[in-house]
């Protein structure tokens, strides 16, 4: 479709502090699942805690590149989508492709099943899998309004899940797990420095793209601070239910603020707000919960037989909390994982076909209209979960390939969408709206490691 120019309009003033806390506990329920419950607990209980660092660095990365991806909505009002799509037309493609091919694979639903069927005694939980699919399509269906039904569902499981982690922590702590900790955080482990001897660089990788929300599921911070009514984005629409919300009109296209000394100060206000507010949920609690969880399952079981397999390490680690503790504390382990993960499968949906269904009307070329989105949203959606169930039915069960698999496609992914961010910010953003030294070589670093990391990869499993 042909893009609308901006209006203009004053920026709202920034509300208290408490009103705006909500994104962030989405992107950090995100960042909570894949990389920080299965794939850097594998890489501690089979590494030991010598690597944690990457996963501090990891995640202190996504912290910059979100906030470049809110300050273009905080001031613009539309997605980054939109925003790139204004300079480059092809680009909806790529987000297309990007993000259906990486995201495709159900290797954190297949996870959760797997865990809480552990739970129950249940060996074989591929249909499990399945039903838990559907269940997720029906819950964001018959939400009302989208952005409060993820919201709020993301806001219980990190609620249950962080306090029960941090508990299972201190009660199985030794002195030595946490020394072991304290040098991992800056690269010492037992025996090497960063990076361990045979350690497979495809499941580092898939950790260190995952340590935050990874892929694009990044650029979906911009509807989610959108539809919080961040800045500009008041004047935007959102998202409702066909089939129980109250439809309200959605908005494509953003709109901007005059450069005035009186926007400039309000403008300050926001970005210090929603910094601190990402700083605090995101990056803080992100931090100390993935470094907890490679923390309990090196303390538990680190150089035990059969962690390597699947995540069948998750379920010893599970054992041995109940074997230690107490016997439900292994079972209360596995349900608050499967449940968390359960979250995190419901929240990528969401930003997916939200990220799918913008990019499709993008790029119909004037055939779909913006009142289209909510409709090609719900198409999307259960485009996805029926493609899942197919590659489920076909055989591909394995979670922690299917994990790595996505990962690895998806720090790709991440490499392209930091470039794109940086040209985005530098070059459509008035002068003194754009990002400081200090956030433009943050991104660049992250450019550079992501990059590398991908590529050797590649080299390493297709060329060598």
């Amino acid at each position: 479709m042909v893009l609308k120019p901006l209006e203009i309009k004053e920026l709202p003033p920034a509300p208290s502090f408490r009103k705006l806390i909500g994104p962030s506990f989405i992107f950090l329920g995100l960042g909570l699942v894949s990389g920080e419950i299965i794939l850097w607990p594998y890489l501690t209980a089979n590494y030991g805690m010598g690597i944690i660092w990457a996963a501090v660095i990891g995640v202190t990365f996504q912290f910059f590149m979100n906030m470049e991806i809110e300050r273009y909505a905080l001031v613009r009002g539309e997605s980054v989508f939109v925003g790139l799509a204004r300079k480059l037309k092809w680009i909806s493609y790529w987000f297309l492709l990007s993000t259906f091919i990486p995201w495709i694979w159900p290797g954190i639903i297949a996870s959760s099943s797997k865990l809480i069927g552990s739970a129950f005694g249940i060996t074989n939980t591929t249909y499990l899998t399945i039903v838990f699919l559907v269940i997720i399509g029906i819950i964001l269906s018959l939400g009302p309004v989208l952005y409060k039904t993820v919201e709020s569902f993301q806001k219980i499981l990190v609620s249950i899940g962080i306090p029960v982690i941090v508990i299972l922590a201190i009660a199985l702590s030794k002195t030595s797990s946490v020394t072991a900790t304290a040098k991992g955080v800056i690269g010492i482990g037992e025996g090497y420095f960063f990076f361990p001897e045979g350690i497979i660089m495809a499941s580092f990788l898939a950790a260190f793209a995952y340590a935050g929300a990874g892929g694009n599921l990044n650029l979906a911070q911009s509807f989610y601070v959108r539809e919080k009514g961040y800045g500009m984005g008041k004047y935007a629409g959102r998202i409702t239910s066909l089939f129980t919300g109250k439809g309200e009109s959605v908005s494509l296209t953003g709109v901007k603020f005059p450069v005035s000394i009186e926007n400039l100060t309000n403008f300050k206000i926001w970005w210090k707000n929603i910094n601190t507010e990402h700083l605090l949920v995101f990056w803080l609690m992100g931090s100390i919960t993935i470094i907890l969880l490679g923390f309990l399952s090196y303390a538990t079981i680190n150089g035990l037989p059969g962690n390597i397999t699947g995540i069948n390490f998750v379920i010893n680690e599970a054992k041995f909390i109940g074997e230690n503790l107490f016997p439900i504390a292994g079972t209360i382990f596995l349900l608050v994982a499967g449940l968390m993960l359960f979250g995190t499968q419901l929240t990528v949906f969401d930003a997916t076909s939200r990220i799918l269904s913008e990019n499709i009307v993008i790029a119909s070329a004037g055939k779909l209209s913006e009142k289209s989105i909510p409709k090609a949203y719900y198409i999307v959606l259960w485009i996805q979960i029926v493609a899942g169930i197919t590659i489920l039915l076909s055989g591909f069960t394995e979670p922690l390939a299917l994990l790595v698999t996505a990962a690895v496609l998806n720090a790709f992914a991440m490499t392209v969408h930091i470039g794109l961010m940086l040209l985005l910010n530098m070059t459509s953003l008035e002068k003194q709206l754009r990002p400081s030294m200090i956030r433009i070589v943050a991104m660049i670093t992250a450019f550079i490691a992501y990059g590398s990391f991908s590529l050797f990869v590649i080299y390493d499993k297709f060329i060598k």
